[in-house]
């Protein structure tokens, strides 16, 4: 019968294949001035890199580099793709930067942090969380 060969599979972080592939892709376009979104769910963290207009030019997201399930809404995930988008920036050529962080998931702080230690100058960081007013209407009084 022969010898049975164990495979490991290393699911713990990014997938190295899928980075590769994210960094392959780099926009061509420079730009000096930026805005950075980021956007943390409970489920997922999203950068969205734009210029001053509005334009995007780079994103990434926690699922677009590997991670699945519940590790995707980790402070690691957040970070790492953070670090990513980065990288992406450094090829394009940004300097400066401002920061709209939205969202209540876990994310938020390790991905701004992840992000400016790769010594970008700061503008200016805003949270833009959506808040209700009022919120929804409440039930009806019980009848009973």
């Amino acid at each position: 019968m022969g010898k049975k060969r164990i495979v490991k599979k290393t699911t713990s972080g990014v997938n190295q294949e899928l980075r590769a592939r994210a960094l392959g892709r780099a926009p061509k376009k420079k730009v000096e001035k930026g805005i950075l979104n980021i956007q943390s769910t409970y489920n997922n963290t999203m950068l969205s890199l734009a210029d001053e207009k509005g334009n995007i030019i780079i994103w990434a997201s926690a699922g677009s580099i590997g991670f699945k399930g519940a590790r995707k809404g980790t402070p690691y995930a957040a970070s790492k793709v953070a670090e990513l988008v980065a990288e992406k920036a450094r090829m394009v050529g940004l300097k400066n930067i401002s920061i709209n962080v939205k969202g209540v998931g876990s994310g938020r702080e390790s991905a701004v942090r992840s992000f400016l230690a790769n010594e970008f100058a700061l503008d200016t960081i805003r949270d833009v969380t959506p808040i209700p007013h009022n919120g929804p209407k409440p039930p009806k009084p019980r009848r009973v």
